[in-house]
């Protein structure tokens, strides 16, 4: 009887375990994209200034990059293709990012970029709209104009670009992240933020 009692609690765990070995599910999750595997693990996020939903999307970015496991990098890719501006006014936003970067101040100068344009509804015309807004948060002026003008930035922004056309088949609407290079991820709204955190994790560790 004993025996019997062991079988049926061991037929009811296997369901169990092969429910959680599949949790998460390709074309439901996340779908693989016909791109080589990066050479480490990353997460890209695709996204716009002017996206309000990209707005709307960072405090989970946050979240996302303290949760991240050790030694997956996190990246911000700004695309040039939103019909609010022209390219080349997106291009000179994408500098900005660049910049922020470059002075190691890229959240809080994102964070005033977006707001410039989401919570104040100001228009965003150029470099000069970009200058302005990081002196108003501390950016020294001589500063900015010898980032703008630095062959580091411009070369990054290179790289910004090639990443945006390289993927632009997959990239149709921002926000869109990449994981591995290979990996593009489906948050659905059946997934709590823990397991949307937790998804980011299963996809960086993926190798295959």
């Amino acid at each position: 009887m004993k025996k019997f009692a062991l079988w049926v609690v061991l037929a009811l765990l296997i369901p169990l375990q092969a429910s959680a070995a599949v949790k998460w599910e390709e074309g439901k999750h996340y779908e693989e994209i016909d791109k080589p595997l990066s050479d480490s693990p990353e997460v890209v996020e695709f996204f716009s200034y002017w996206c309000p939903h990209c707005y709307r999307t960072e405090p989970f970015v946050a979240d996302l990059k303290k949760s991240l496991d050790e030694g997956v990098k996190f990246e911000k890719v700004h695309v040039n293709f939103m019909p609010y501006a022209s390219q080349e006014v997106q291009d000179e936003v994408t500098t900005g990012m660049l910049i922020a970067k470059a002075l190691k101040q890229e959240d809080k100068l994102s964070a005033a970029i977006f707001n410039y344009i989401h919570k104040q509804r100001a228009t965003i015309t150029g470099i000069k709209d970009i200058r302005n807004i990081f002196i108003i948060n501390g950016v020294d002026s001589a500063k900015f104009d010898k980032l703008a003008k630095s062959f580091g930035v411009k070369s990054m922004l290179g790289k910004n670009n090639k990443e945006v056309e390289d993927y632009r088949r997959e990239v149709r609407s921002v926000p869109t992240f990449i994981v591995n290079g290979k990996y593009k991820v489906q948050i659905g709204r059946d997934l709590t933020p823990t397991e949307r955190l937790e998804l980011f994790n299963f996809l960086a560790a993926k190798r295959d």
